[in-house]
């Protein structure tokens, strides 16, 4: 009897590595990744904080998102979901980009081309490819902030804040809306 196994569930041990099937553009490296982030939730069921998910460094003492090299066969989205899963052990939705950053590696005397993506955590893994190399801390955005040692990557959760509070304040105002006009909280808008 054989069995099938979904690869929606199937996480590879084992990060990829090389640069030969990674992405350059005009001689610059492209690297992807997101900004995993979950609302803290109160006893009584009501979203009490945003929390966001930042990892160790391996070269370093910083703090940071996870992030790598987009390759070859992939999409942006898909590149940064695997780097998720790989450097910080979660999976989630990943949401549109928050925007593309020109930045000089501090290990490497060339500039990369940046792409972060926000990550809704659905998932939490128990075993991911890097854990014995990282870890990771669930903190709130001004901690974060603190912590974080790349400035492009602060920019990107500043655009990730600014990003869920105006979808908030949205959704707070069409609810607003809805109930004024029709009265029984459906929406046409």
């Amino acid at each position: 009897m054989v069995a099938l196994v979904s690869q929606d569930n199937v996480v590879a041990l084992v990060s990829r590595t090389g640069r030969e099937l990674q992405r350059y553009r005009k001689g610059r490296r492209q690297v992807v990744g997101c900004i995993p982030y979950r609302y803290k939730m109160e006893e009584q069921g009501s979203i009490e904080e945003l929390e966001v998910l930042v990892i160790s460094s391996q070269k370093g003492k910083g703090m940071l998102f996870p992030k790598g090299g987009w390759e070859l066969d992939e999409s942006k989205k898909e590149a940064a979901l695997r780097e998720t899963i790989e450097e910080a052990g979660v999976r989630g939705i990943v949401g549109g980009k928050l925007g593309k950053w020109s930045f000089k590696s501090k290990t490497y005397d060339t500039f990369y081309e940046g792409y972060m993506f926000p990550l809704l955590v659905q998932e939490q893994l128990e075993l991911w490819p890097e854990q014995n190399f990282r870890q990771r801390i669930w903190m709130s955005v001004d901690e974060a902030k603190e912590v974080c040692q790349h400035w492009w990557m602060k920019e990107a959760l500043e655009r990730l804040v600014n990003r869920l509070n105006a979808k908030k304040k949205l959704g707070g105002e069409k609810q607003q809306v809805c109930l004024k006009n029709n009265g029984d909280g459906n929406c046409d808008l």
